[in-house]
Parts: C-alpha cells; structure tokens; sequence
C-alpha cells in the first residue's frame, strides 16, 4: 500500500499456490481474502465477516448481517438446471477489488498511486457426480477454542522475539507474522464457517486470531 504495508502475498506449495489480501493498517493483520489454486477461496468485510465465499462447487455471497443475497454453481459441473454466477465486483478497500466473472476468471486488482498489478486465481477444476469430494470433518466447540488459542500463543511468541531482536517501538508495528500462522489462522476460520456452532463462539475465535 502507498502507506508501507504489506497489501498482497503470494504462495506457493508443491503445485498449489495462494494469495492472500491483507488490510492496509499498521497495527494489526487483517486478513481480507484468501484465493487458492484448488478452487477454494473467501473474501471477508471489514470486521472479518464472511461476504463471499467459492468452492470448487460454487460460490455465495452474504451480506453484513449474515443473510445469503446469492448462490451459484459453475458451468461446469453438471448438465442439470442450476443457478449461473451473474458477474460480481466488491472492493475490500480503495487500492483492491475482486472481480468474479467464471470459476477460470476470477481477478484480484491492486491501484496505488497510478499504477496497478492484476491477478487471475481463476481455475478450471472439473468435479463428476461420481466422484464428489466427501464433506469436511466438522470440528467441536472446544477443539476450534484450543486450535484458535494455539495460533494466537504462536503469534504471541513470534512477537516476544521479534521485539527482543529488534528494541525499536517502530519496528514492532511493521513486524508481519510467519506466513504459516497466517495461514493457519485463516484455516480455522474456514472451519469455524462450516462448523455448527454459535455466532457469538464464532465471533470470539475470529477475535482470538485476528
């Protein structure tokens, strides 16, 4: 961002690759969209709420108070009647949008100061009848808690040694955390999506790792 921080991180593992949107603030890191080359991705509002969120099913997108204000299949799937993706477009903030226009042409833009960097995390992942993936393990209450518990010591730990290597308060607040914590946090927010269980748990282990 034209501010310093860090706005887009890209990567990669074997054949899979990531990137990530984070929030142009100093203080604290704020993921905003996650998109994977497999398929799967969600963006999140301001307050860390869910707004969309694709598969390699489909997609939806809620908004603020929770409610889904659509629902799509890709094209791809299935000969069957099915509700097709009308275009999309939402800015997580004034520098990045988020264009969804296929489950191959899904763009992430990035405008600051004049000049702008485009991404494609679009992909074409073609799923039969016969061979539907079997849904997730949903986890319990207290297993997210201690999961949820375990980044944040993690992340706490990360900023113990970065403030003993480097003394400077100004340096602390643009310390970035290991991309694997990162990830990490952003994984047990996917589950606590799928997971049955209630919005105010929800909302305090979005809290715990954010």
């Amino acid at each position: 961002y034209p501010s310093g921080n860090l706005a887009i991180i890209i990567t990669r593992e074997r054949d899979q690759h990531s990137l990530i949107v984070q929030e142009d603030e100093l203080k604290t890191v704020k993921i905003r969209a996650l998109f994977q080359s497999d398929g799967r991705s969600t963006c999140y509002y301001r307050n860390g709420d869910e707004w969309i969120n694709m598969s390699i099913h489909g997609g939806q997108y809620l908004d603020q108070a929770g409610n889904r204000v659509r629902r799509w299949m890709w094209l791809n799937l299935s000969p069957e009647p099915h509700v097709p993706l009308s275009p999309i477009f939402i800015s997580l903030n004034r520098h990045v949008g988020v264009r969804i226009l296929a489950q191959d042409k899904i763009f992430i833009s990035f405008l600051a100061m004049g000049r702008q960097a485009k991404f494609n995390m679009g992909t074409k992942v073609q799923v039969s009848a016969a061979s539907q993936p079997p849904p997730a393990a949903q986890l319990g209450e207290d297993e997210l808690l201690l999961l949820a518990f375990r980044v944040r010591i993690l992340q706490l730990f990360d900023r113990m040694r970065g403030c003993l290597n480097f003394p400077s308060t100004e340096q602390w607040n643009k310390m970035q955390p290991p991309m694997y914590l990162m990830t990490q946090a952003v994984k047990i927010l996917e589950l606590c999506m799928a997971a049955d269980i209630s919005d105010e748990l929800r909302s305090s282990i979005k809290a715990i790792v954010n």
